[in-house]
């Protein structure tokens, strides 16, 4: 049979189709392979953007702890060499006018060459109230001669100098002796004199011994310690520290009564002012050495003047609802929330504290760079506007205080605050200035209020004025040893202040109350004891 003309064609256009499907198959997995490298390059430049973005994320963070950690160390410079006043300088108080307050750009300062001076030195004074003792320098008697015709000399007048001398302290011995009698008829009868009640029976301590421990400790800050191996051990006498310790923790117990009723009296105040310190106890119950507890304090303006502290081992609400109790006026603090919830418990007109708010812009401002001039210039520049009309109105009544604050106070604070409502929204670097805009937003209701009554203070600087003298004796005595210590510093450091406050030399205080105290036995007694009434006593 004969072949088909056509087949030799038809076969070798299948080998040719067949060839051309297995090319476009080996294409086709060419093509797959290109796409899949293509889909591996594309997810390995996707965890490469991912690797990109979470290395820009870190250098940001980097630069930003960076700018943090160099913001802190400006801070810390400027605290241990700097100026440590808060207040702008004269100089800078016209430095920002409404303009460039509102302004974002921080502004460079220009320098400015000041003329070298030399500060006058003041002289120390003698005192007029104080003893004189005369000391006659005379001529020897052959020198009372006129060398020229030897006429003997007269004595027309004297040339005075005065010097301050100091008598050192000297211990002595109080024998009390207590006269005993008896009937010679009968000898059945026998009677001893009594002596007075002491504030530490038995002890060996009197009442001046006693003053001088206490104030030595809490107006000087001189720790027990330094008392028994220096002062004492001068004056030929072996005190121990436990021994002093347990003095003063006696002498603390002794005048609760006091402390009781200038409780009273303070509670009956307008205006109370409240802050607190930390404290250190070693031994407490419940707590360990290095759990930190607090000194409350509690003051006034009036005329009276009254500064209490109360020592806790918290910083719980409770405490501040016992210290105020039954007061009902308004209540100036920092911006600690138990205050809040205190003031809200008890409604109290609660003021806030400008000196705070100024404190934060001031370390924000310590932490720019030299020369440099921003927002924290520009809340400062601010708030210093708001204490130079308080300073113009200190002698005013409160009348006119009020009428004062409503005229030129009230504007300052509606531009603050468009200042802040402004700064809010901006995105601030500094965790400084973050902190110090945050502060003053969140304190705002509470700092603007003082505008409604002339008799309201503006910051809370007596308080913290009144902590200041624990605060340096901490640095010396750094901690009490038990809680009972605390207490009893708490009320020592009261009279102390309080007497101090109503121009009352302490050591003299401390001396007649620790002597007239065991005596009182009704509370007109203990009454007479406050500082404001012991020269009635004394005298």
């Amino acid at each position: 049979m004969k072949k088909h003309p056509d087949s030799y064609e038809n076969q070798q256009l299948k080998q040719r189709i067949l060839a051309l499907e297995t090319q476009l198959l080996e294409q086709e997995s060419v093509l797959k392979n290109n796409k899949e490298k293509l889909l591996d390059n594309e997810e390995t430049i996707r965890n490469n953007d991912q690797s990109l973005l979470k290395k820009d994320t870190l250098i940001i963070q980097k630069d930003h702890k960076i700018s943090t950690l160099e913001e802190y160390i400006r801070y810390l410079t400027n605290q241990r060499f700097g100026a440590s006043s808060e207040k702008l300088a004269s100089s800078q108080f016209g430095l920002f006018d409404e303009a460039e307050l509102l302004c974002d750009e921080p502004v460079v300062e220009e320098s400015t060459q000041i003329p070298a001076h030399q500060r006058k030195k003041k002289r120390p004074s003698i005192p007029e109230h104080l003893p004189v003792t005369d000391i006659i320098h005379d001529l020897p008697d052959d020198e009372k001669f006129c060398p020229h015709d030897q006429t003997e000399l007269r004595h027309f007048s004297d040339e005075c100098s005065k010097q301050l001398d100091y008598i050192p302290a000297k211990m002595t011995v109080l024998n009390h002796i207590r006269r005993k009698y008896m009937c010679p008829c009968c000898n059945n009868y026998l009677v001893t004199a009594n002596k007075p009640a002491q504030p530490i029976e038995k002890s060996i301590a009197s009442s001046g011994l006693l003053a001088q421990v206490v104030t030595h400790k809490y107006c000087d800050a001189l720790p027990l310690y330094r008392q028994s191996k220096g002062i004492f051990k001068r004056l030929g006498v072996e005190l121990d520290p436990t021994t002093l310790a347990n003095w003063v923790i006696k002498c603390g117990q002794l005048v609760q009564p006091l402390i009781n009723l200038a409780y009273d009296h303070l509670r009956a105040e307008n205006v109370l002012f409240m802050d607190e310190t930390v404290l250190q106890v070693l031994k407490e119950k419940d707590r360990s050495a290095n759990q930190q507890s607090r000194m409350w304090v509690m003051t006034n303006t009036g005329e009276r003047k009254i500064v209490l502290f109360h020592y806790s081992p918290t910083r719980e609400t409770a405490v501040a609802e016992y210290m105020l109790d039954d007061f009902n006026g308004a209540l100036m603090t920092d911006g600690y929330v138990v205050y809040d919830k205190i003031a809200e418990i008890k409604s109290l007109s609660h003021l806030g504290c400008w000196a705070h708010a100024r404190r934060y812009f001031k370390e924000a401002s310590d932490t720019q760079p030299k020369g440099v001039s921003g927002k924290p210039e520009q809340a400062l520049a601010y708030i210093q506007k708001l204490f130079r009309i308080e300073e113009n109105i200190k002698t005013a009544t409160d009348a006119e205080k009020y009428e004062r604050r409503q005229s030129e106070s009230l504007p300052i604070l509606a531009t603050i605050k468009e200042w802040l409502d402004k700064s809010l929204k901006q995105n601030v670097q500094s965790a400084k200035l973050k902190k110090a805009l945050t502060y003053l937003n969140n304190q705002w209701p509470k700092l603007i209020r003082y505008t409604e009554n002339g008799a309201w203070p503006i910051d809370n600087n007596i308080a913290e004025n009144c902590v200041r003298p624990l605060v340096i004796g901490r640095k010396n005595w750094l901690f009490a040893a038990t809680a009972d210590g605390a207490k009893a510093s708490a009320n020592l450091y009261s009279l102390a202040e309080t007497a101090k406050a109503n121009g009352i030399d302490p050591s003299e205080y401390f001396k007649a109350i620790f002597t007239l105290l065991p005596q009182a036995k009704t509370i007109e007694d203990v009454e007479a004891l406050l500082p404001w009434n012991i020269n009635k006593v004394v005298d």
